[in-house]
């Protein structure tokens, strides 16, 4: 890649990385080492909702509403602990940088000890108010008690999935992306099994339908929740919870986890509150609308993952890169990303064109969505790549720990703009241009016009590099 070939001209750069002796190909080569385990297991655990989500689309339109509205309020019970792991991938990272492997694990151990409080909260928040929190998504007398008993489900495992987070957010620091792929992979191929078993009922198994697709959900969490457990307990491994001594709580890494987890629990509250406002926007125009969103958001999903991959290897290597003193380094890590960003998003923009008509006759047979959600998907290509784009940078930001700037913009983009555009396409535009059919598209178009937002204001702040001169 060094030479003068097409490839270094698509993909090298003409400055050169002071710090050590990495070339811009060893840079790659680390970069998709901890990116390639990461994406695949986003394009995998994407692949496995659209499974459940197609087996439950056979229960009809409503059923598919029922578990669709229950993502907004679960995302909302875990956003502190996902924000917490946040500030957690970032510490350990720094940690690893600064060859500090004592403190990396003081961090996973004090990160757990707070999750499990967490955990226990949102675990009887989730069950005992799931009814209101499911009203609150946008239920209605057609799908509530549905969407409350999946919801109250999968309420149960929420200890255990706090505890599977945290210790994947751990690893992914070090960049032991391929322990979170295993773990989340083999939970989620046994949520799809128990899925088939369990919800029309095969192999002997009753048919429990919405039930039986949220107990199939909280057993594949309880599995991925073993199977972390089991990673940190190895006595060989870097992060193991052998080493080291007892728990302690120390100041700096508390300090630390507190400013870059606060922030992300202030950028986790935005985004949840603007997409809860986005459902129930959408849930107001009907269920055939809200159905088709749930389709299309298969494939957005699937976008999002692929480069939420990509962000998890930025994130490990220019937290280390940090840590280690390299600034010159770590910005470079940032044009690396931002091109094989930039190949993800071509390929699944040409997937998605290719597909638009084939791939909702995997979740429904009703031609009216079919048609709404290809439509759709023609709306979606135009925002891949920006969407991708805000997402490694927003990574790439997390690792060095300006998460406030992060959650700034998820305030401006997601919590005001995105369900105002949504309100405008959705409703007054689609009663005034009824043959246009904004009720279906609109919230696809305020996609696009939230994904150029964020990716325009995350350019101007990584390219002006203060980013790199903050400590954690």
């Amino acid at each position: 890649m060094e030479e003068n070939t097409f490839l270094h001209k698509l993909f090298g750069f003409p400055e050169t990385n002071h710090d050590d002796s990495d070339t811009t190909a060893d840079m790659y080569r680390k970069l998709i080492a901890i990116a390639w385990p990461a994406a695949l297991e986003g394009l995998l655990l994407t692949l496995m909702n659209s499974f459940d989500t197609m087996m439950v689309g056979r229960l009809g339109p409503a059923a598919i509403t029922s578990v669709g509205l229950c993502n907004q309020p679960r995302m909302i019970m875990l956003l502190v602990a996902q924000a917490l792991c946040v500030g957690t991938t970032a510490v350990v990272a720094r940690r690893k940088g600064e060859g500090r492997p004592e403190a990396a694990v003081s961090c996973l151990k004090q990160s757990l000890a707070i999750i499990t409080g967490i955990g226990i909260l949102i675990t009887l928040i989730g069950y005992f108010g799931a009814v209101p929190l499911v009203k609150l998504a946008g239920s209605n007398a057609e799908t509530t008690e549905a969407a409350a008993i999946y919801f109250r489900t999968i309420s149960l495992a929420f200890v255990f999935n706090c505890w599977a987070l945290c210790i994947c957010a751990a690893m992914r620091g070090i960049g032991q992306t391929k322990i979170t792929m295993t773990v989340n992979m083999t939970a989620n191929v046994i949520n799809v099994f128990l899925n088939y078993c369990l919800i029309q009922g095969h192999f002997g198994f009753p048919a429990l339908g919405v039930r039986g697709a949220a107990i199939a959900t909280a057993i594949g969490t309880c599995v991925s929740c073993i199977m972390a457990v089991r990673a940190v307990l190895k006595p060989d491994g870097y992060l193991s919870l052998r080493h080291f001594g007892k728990l302690e709580f120390d100041h700096e890494t508390v300090s630390s986890l507190i400013h870059v987890g606060g922030g992300s629990i202030a950028e986790s509250v935005f985004m949840r509150i603007g997409f809860l406002m986005n459902g129930r926007l959408i849930a107001g125009v009907g269920t055939a609308a809200y159905a088709t969103n749930q389709i299309v958001m298969q494939v957005s999903g699937l976008a999002f993952t692929v480069g939420d991959g990509v962000a998890s290897g930025c994130t490990s290597l220019v937290g280390q890169s940090l840590g280690a003193g390299k600034k010159q380094k770590a910005m470079l890590y940032v044009k690396v990303v931002r091109r094989v960003a930039s190949v993800i998003s071509v390929a699944i923009i040409l997937f998605t064109f290719f597909g638009r008509n084939f791939l909702p006759t995997l979740f429904t047979t009703d031609e009216t969505i079919i048609a709404m959600a290809a439509l759709s998907f023609m709306v979606l290509i135009v925002g891949i790549f920006p969407q991708n784009l805000r997402v490694v940078l927003s990574g790439c930001l997390r690792g060095a720990g300006d998460v406030k700037f992060v959650a700034f913009v998820s305030l401006i983009s997601v919590l005001i703009l995105r369900p105002l555009m949504t309100w405008l396409f959705c409703y007054p535009l689609n009663a005034a241009f009824p043959s246009m059919n904004f009720g279906f598209t609109g919230p696809w178009i305020s996609f696009v016009i939230d994904s150029l937002v964020r990716a325009g204001m995350l350019v101007v702040r990584v390219n002006k590099g203060d980013w790199v001169n903050i400590r954690l």
